[in-house]
């Protein structure tokens, strides 16, 4: 089965095929080759015989697990540089490629993995990984295995969780909600007790948590079958979603406002906000984004549409990438390899970034065992990380272009939340744009 734009199939199939967009549902571990061996005998863009590699990470604090590699290894050196996140980074990953002055390795989210691949951006280290492989399971290796090739090295899984402020759910006397009904009760309830503080607010801005609560509630936004794809990002477990947070919002239960601006920063540090809807990385955020909460949340399971129902979807997570303008995929494989299955690099991120690893053994690694710096009051954080993360769901495959669904959502629920517009109508213009940029790009949508 391949599912490539039709207009590439008779000049470039031959070079798209071994990792086009099969996606997530022809993926399969593993490859052949031999793991990468650094050392100061290689050539490269240094003095010295030394090689010197450049990374495009926005984590925070990242740099402190770089100088730790560069201190056991002077023969490969790795050049730090932030130049955006998210979706930003991926832009800028892709125009320089164009340019031909990409990095030689860049973090990149799963979601963004397979239109990378599709554009020629990120290498295929299947070579260089054949130990490193075999260090994740295989339902965590299938964000970054196409069609049997191996195009980045799982970083991280971010199951979305509950954050919530314990001591003002003590202050109102609030429960901790384990459904979403007892949600929408409970922030009905804080507005009678507390007239300026609200349960959340609903983001336009990021479309990464409202996905996340589609993938909960059983959405399966892209498929394909034989040569052509199907798109239904307005299917019933989207439109569920969308109804409820439209009855929130209306209701005015919930705030409106995006997150991570500077109105929200201060919402979350000043008591405002009372919960976070968000991956298991945001402890490492919730420093820069409200200060004066240092111990003041914890983590609870997100609420379920059915009680006792652990399934929660997700935010993010990311691989590390080799780009195809490395001249230096080797060694690049060896510090992606590194990164992310090392016991001490894999701790070292857990305490910087806690990130919640993605490697099998790293789950178990004893930093695990402790809270996060910002959460001195739940010890037992990573263990309600833990319980979830088996059943965080995503999408069985992402598309082609998620750049431009993500764009139809910003643009779509913002304008449906300045208007008291339907939001149902922003899914269908999520739609409408996705279909027509696939159509325009080619591919076969049926």
């Amino acid at each position: 089965m391949s599912v490539i734009p039709r207009r590439r199939r008779a000049a470039g199939a031959a070079a798209l095929a071994a990792g086009l967009l099969l996606a997530v549902a022809a993926c399969g571990g593993g490859g052949s080759g031999t793991t990468a061996k650094g050392g100061d005998t290689k050539a490269g863009t240094g003095t010295g015989g030394k090689v010197t590699l450049t990374f495009w990470d926005w984590d925070p604090n990242i740099d402190k697990v770089v100088a730790k590699w560069n201190a056991g290894h002077p023969g490969i050196q790795v050049k730090l540089s932030n130049p955006a996140g998210g979706d930003q980074l991926v832009a800028k990953m892709i125009t320089a490629h164009e340019a031909k002055n990409g990095p030689d390795i860049a973090k990149v989210e799963y979601q963004s993995l397979p239109a990378l691949v599709s554009k020629g951006v990120v290498a295929d280290i299947t070579d260089y990984t054949k130990d490193t492989v075999t260090k994740y399971d295989q339902a965590t290796l299938k964000s970054t295995v196409f069609q049997g090739k191996v195009y980045g090295i799982p970083q991280d899984v971010a199951p979305l969780m509950l954050f919530y402020r314990a001591d003002l759910f003590a202050k109102y006397g609030l429960t901790v909600p384990k459904t979403w009904d007892d949600f929408a009760a409970t922030a009905k309830a804080l507005r009678a007790k507390a007239p300026s503080a609200y349960l959340t607010n609903f983001d336009a801005a990021d479309p990464g948590w409202f996905t996340g609560l589609a993938q909960q509630a059983g959405a399966n936004w892209w498929s394909t079958s034989g040569d052509s794809w199907k798109v239904d990002i307005a299917d019933a477990p989207t439109k569920k979603v969308a109804g409820y947070w439209q009855q929130l919002v209306d209701g005015g239960s919930i705030a409106k406002n995006p997150s991570f601006s500077p109105q929200w920063n201060k919402q979350m540090n000043d008591g405002t906000l009372l919960t976070w809807i968000s991956g298991a990385w945001a402890p490492a955020q919730l420093g820069g984004i409200a200060p004066a909460t240092k111990g003041k949340w914890k983590v609870a399971q997100l609420p379920a549409w059915t009680a006792g129902d652990p399934t929660t979807g997700i935010w993010g997570g990311s691989a590390t990438t080799v780009t195809s303008d490395s001249p230096h995929p080797e060694e690049a494989a060896e510090f992606a390899s590194w990164l992310n299955t090392d016991d001490a690099a894999v701790t070292e991120q857990v305490k910087q970034i806690n990130v919640y690893p993605a490697a099998t053994a790293g789950r178990s690694l004893p930093v695990l065992q402790a809270a996060p710096a910002f959460f001195p009051n739940q010890p037992d954080f990573y263990a309600e990380v833990k319980k979830v993360a088996p059943s965080a769901r995503s999408f069985p495959m992402w598309g082609p272009d998620v750049t431009v669904t993500f764009t139809g959502y910003t643009d779509g629920f913002a304008k449906a939340l300045q208007s008291g517009g339907s939001f149902t109508a922003a899914l269908d213009s999520m739609q409408s744009a996705t279909l027509a940029d696939m159509k325009k790009l080619g591919f076969t949508v049926g």
